[in-house]
C-alpha cells in the first residue's frame, strides 16, 4: 500500500501556503490568489511555480530555493534561522488508526510523495509516523527525480516480491503517476483538492474521510 504525504497523511496545506507566499513576495509578484497557492499543494515545486505563475529559468530556481529557505527553517546569510514551516504540518484526523488497521491486515506501507525525501522523513519522525512505513521514497534536492510516477516506481523497486500496491493520494497527479503503472488511487477526499478533481482522473474510489479507505479496498 503506497501512501501520499501532503494532503493525504498530513495537512501541510498552511506551511505550503506560508511559503508560497514568501516566495512569491521575494519575486516581487502580487499576492497569490487562492486559487494559485491551492493548486501548488502536490505537485512539484518546478511545474507548480511555472503553471501557477508563469515563471521561468532562473525565477523557477528562484523561487524554489527561496521557498525551501522558509520551508526548512533557513534564513538568508547574516541572519538567525527562523521555525521550520514544515514541521507545522498536524497529522490528519483518522490516519493514524487507518494505519494502525491496515498493518495489523498484514498490509506493507510505503510513501510515495513528491517532496524532497529528507524533508518527507524528517515531518514524518516529527509527527511520529515513520516507524508505520516499510520505506520512504520522494524526490531528490537536485529534482531530477519529483514526478510521482519516478517515485512510485522507486517504492515498487523497493518491494519487487509484494502484491501490487493501491495508492492513496489526493490529488490528480497522483491518479495519472499510479496509472503509469497500472496500479488504482483510491482519492484522499479529506486533502485540498477540488470537488470533482479525483474522479475526473480516474480515480478508483474516493474516500470522504480515512475511516472509509478499508471499505473501499476491499471493493476494489
Amino acid at each position: 500500500m503506497l501512501f501520499d504525504l501532503d494532503g493525504t497523511l498530513v495537512d501541510s496545506t498552511p506551511s505550503i501556503w506560508a511559503s508560497i507566499r514568501v516566495a512569491v513576495a521575494d519575486l516581487g509578484l502580487p499576492e497569490p490568489t487562492e486559487d494559485q497557492l491551492r493548486s501548488m499543494v502536490g505537485p512539484p515545486l518546478w511545474g507548480g511555480f511555472a503553471a501557477a505563475f508563469g515563471l521561468r529559468g532562473d525565477d523557477v530556481d528562484r523561487a524554489v530555493a527561496v521557498y525551501r529557505r522558509h520551508y526548512t527553517g533557513g534564513a538568508p546569510p547574516g541572519q538567525p534561522p527562523g521555525p521550520a514551516a514544515m514541521l507545522e504540518a498536524p497529522v490528519y484526523p483518522g490516519i493514524r488508526e487507518l494505519l494502525a488497521g491496515l498493518r495489523a491486515d498484514g498490509a506493507t506501507l510505503a510513501v510515495a510523495t513528491s517532496k524532497p525525501e529528507p524533508f518527507a522523513l524528517r515531518i514524518l519522525t516529527h509527527v511520529g509516523l515513520l516507524s508505520q512505513f516499510a520505506s520512504v521514497h520522494g524526490a531528490t534536492l537536485d529534482g531530477a527525480v519529483r514526478h510521482k510516477e519516478q517515485v512510485v516506481a522507486a517504492a515498487l523497486a523497493a518491494h519487487p516480491d509484494g502484491e501490487r500496491p493501491v495508492l492513496i493520494g489526493d490529488r490528480s497527479h497522483d491518479v495519472l503517476g499510479a496509472r503509469v503503472h497500472g496500479l488504482p488511487c483510491i482519492g484522499a477526499g479529506w486533502g485540498p483538492a477540488p470537488p470533482g478533481e479525483l474522479a475526473t482522473a480516474g480515480a478508483a474510489a474516493v474516500a470522504a474521510t480515512p475511516a472509509d479507505v478499508q471499505e473501499l479496498l476491499a471493493g476494489l
